[in-house]
């Protein structure tokens, strides 16, 4: 069990693409932490905008602050380039988009500095922001201890830049997954990680509210089967190992199947609910009968088997479309 006789240092990687418009915000939560010992890598992913020269200023600025410059090849393999290059004792997750409040780092190094030996990840609340900066709703998970059924079912850190990562257990992992961009899912990339720490590692959770990530909007019709997608590779990479959780991850992809359609439908997207009710009922037929039977209103299910009954022709091109309901 090691036992820090200073301060551990803290690598923060902050993977960014084309991010002019948040970097700089994103950049000065990091810096202004109360937790000071901190190493901050920016990986700048190929950005063609003015990313890189926002970066290189806060770099003049604080010394702490190191850049990357790659071709783009998307946020894992960003994410994997820093953490490969973090000379830290932990590694903190910090989306090009996403705010920090100062006292994050410092609240969530308390537990590891405790001597708990199997402790490989510290998570906090996060805070949602939507359009115009408005605060969301947002989840207070208490999950904590030996994780993996939970994660399983559910990634209930939220988001990428809540947890704090021994650096020990990062490296036993196979880091991001960069192959889901390639295999046309990406988006689950945080919760594989998650997944492969919770395996080998205990996780602890900070009840309180120090991450603020902003949603992307307006993107629900174009991501649907994409995140289907990343959730089934995600299951089936990690089945071969874990078999045992097939009955967990079957109910996990019930589960977001039905948060998405009732996202569809809050934004009013009926072509997108079309396609998730596809796609959830090749994979479970009856819950997806009784899924729409409760979620749906009666004219609202006559429109919806509407579309379902189009010719494939012309149910593609409607796809395309978002449509009110």
């Amino acid at each position: 069990m090691r036992r820090w006789h200073s301060n551990p240092t803290v690598t923060v990687v902050i993977p960014a693409f084309n991010a002019q418009a948040t970097i700089a915000e994103t950049l000065l939560s990091a810096r202004t932490q109360t937790y000071d010992q901190l190493e901050i890598i920016v990986v700048d992913d190929g950005s063609t905008d003015g990313t890189a020269v926002i970066v290189r200023q806060h770099a003049e600025a604080d010394p702490r602050v190191k850049v990357i410059h790659q071709a783009n090849a998307g946020v894992a393999a960003a994410r994997n380039a820093g953490a490969a290059a973090a000379t830290g004792d932990f590694i903190a997750p910090l989306d090009a988009d996403d705010v920090w409040l100062p006292e994050k780092i410092e609240r969530q190094i308390e537990p590891f500095m405790n001597g708990d030996a199997q402790l490989g990840v510290v998570y906090a609340w996060s805070t949602m922001i939507g359009e115009g900066g408005k605060v969301m709703a947002a989840p207070r998970p208490d999950t904590a201890g030996w994780v993996l059924p939970e994660m399983a079912l559910r990634n209930f850190i939220g988001n990428g830049s809540s947890p704090l990562i021994r650096t020990t257990a990062f490296r036993e992992t196979a880091g991001y997954d960069p192959t889901l961009r390639n295999r046309g899912g990406q988006g689950c990339e945080d919760r594989k990680l998650y997944l492969q720490l919770a395996a080998k590692w205990r996780f602890a959770v900070i009840p309180e509210f120090l991450t603020l990530y902003r949603l992307a909007a307006g993107n629900m019709s174009s991501d649907v089967q994409q995140m289907l997608r990343s959730h089934d590779l995600v299951s089936s990479d990690f089945l071969a190992e874990h078999p045992d959780l097939a009955p967990i991850f079957h109910e996990s992809r019930n589960r977001l199947g039905r948060f998405m359609l009732r996202r569809a439908l809050a934004e009013r997207r009926l072509a997108a609910a079309a396609a998730l009710v596809r796609s959830m009922a090749a994979h479970d037929p009856l819950f997806t009968f009784l899924t729409v039977s409760k979620e749906l209103s009666r004219p609202l299910r006559h429109s919806l088997l509407r579309l379902l009954r189009r010719p494939s022709t012309a149910r593609a091109s409607t796809e395309r479309q978002s449509l009110d309901i």
